[in-house]
């Protein structure tokens, strides 16, 4: 299968991973842009709940775009979010409010209502991406959420992090895999779209186990993945713990992530859409090595150049379990 311009793969499109783009262009005949929101949430591992401190890599400020303040209200965060993305992705007609920060299914379910219902009022938002933890749901917000997706396009994203339990209880999780699990399979009964959200890079888990979550992410009924390389992010406990003990880390280099993640790609079912492959923090918040000033969109350049040389794609090597 060395000639790409003449195949299509079985996600409809010639590119080589079955991309979100792509897949919102086949949903919608459109773009779709998603608007970050920073509703005021926070997480039961950071208020006592279950913990606090939160997860060890955790620093929304480094992910969070200019416009994002909790004092804004969404509508404020919409419109500017809107602007802010005018100039990048002009051809943008339509949007997907972006509910980021922390866990922004952890309140009263009243409060929920208004926070989803204010975001939907925009008449170009046609629907929510609700980024939480697997424990912060439950039947009453899912049977809620299942009457949302009859009319708008609602997706919920969970934070895995790491199928191992062990990478859990060192992140401060505070939650299990299975728990995971449960969250993702009642999610995905309800009808509504289900991603997740996976870290590679700790530095107690090996290569070998980080391709292993292939085949255990397979097993999962979901729609989305999206990917992260580890950072060390200021203001972080990790960051804390990578001063105290350096030697103890390693991190991927951009080559090495690369063909690392080509290896997992190859596993993976190409039924799953991939959001993105990479993390982007700016440098200013990085505390640990980085990949400099090198942008998401050129990496998957690179990435896209490196599986047409091994004429592979995602899901070559699934297996079908």
């Amino acid at each position: 299968m060395t000639d790409t311009h003449q195949h299509i793969f079985p996600w409809g499109h010639q590119r080589r991973f079955n991309t979100y783009v792509d897949y919102f262009r086949k949903v919608f005949g459109q773009r779709v842009q998603k608007l970050t929101i920073d509703a005021g949430f926070t997480c039961p591992n950071r208020d006592g709940t279950k913990g606090v401190g939160g997860c060890t890599y955790c620093n929304n400020d480094g992910f969070n775009p200019s416009y994002c303040e909790p004092q804004k209200s969404i509508t404020q965060q919409l419109a500017e979010g809107k602007e802010f993305h005018a100039v990048r992705y002009r051809n943008a007609g339509k949007y997907l409010a972006y509910f980021q920060a922390y866990s922004n299914t952890y309140a009263d379910i009243t409060v929920l209502k208004e926070l989803y219902a204010e975001a939907l009022s925009d008449p170009d938002v046609i629907g929510l991406v609700i980024g939480t933890r697997p424990d912060c749901v439950d039947d009453e917000k899912l049977d809620y959420l299942a009457e949302l997706a009859k009319e708008y396009y609602i997706q919920v994203e969970y934070g895995i992090e790491s199928c191992y339990n062990e990478s859990l209880m060192k992140i401060n999780r505070g939650h299990t895999f299975e728990d995971c699990v449960k969250a993702i399979e009642d999610t995905h009964r309800r009808g509504i779209k289900t991603g997740a959200h996976i870290i590679f890079g700790f530095p107690w888990e090996t290569k070998a186990e980080m391709i292993a979550e292939a085949d255990i992410l397979n097993r999962l009924p979901l729609d989305t993945l999206k990917f992260h390389q580890l950072q060390v992010v200021k203001g972080t406990i990790m960051e804390k713990q990578y001063q105290k003990n350096p030697e103890s880390f390693w991190f991927f280099t951009i080559e090495e992530y690369i063909d690392f993640y080509i290896e997992f790609l190859e596993k993976l079912n190409p039924a799953f859409v991939i959001e993105r492959f990479t993390s982007e923090v700016p440098p200013r918040f990085l505390a640990g090595p980085g990949w400099g000033l090198i942008r998401t969109n050129e990496l998957l350049q690179r990435l896209e150049k490196r599986l047409q040389e091994r004429d592979t794609w995602q899901g070559k090597m699934y297996s079908g379990n």
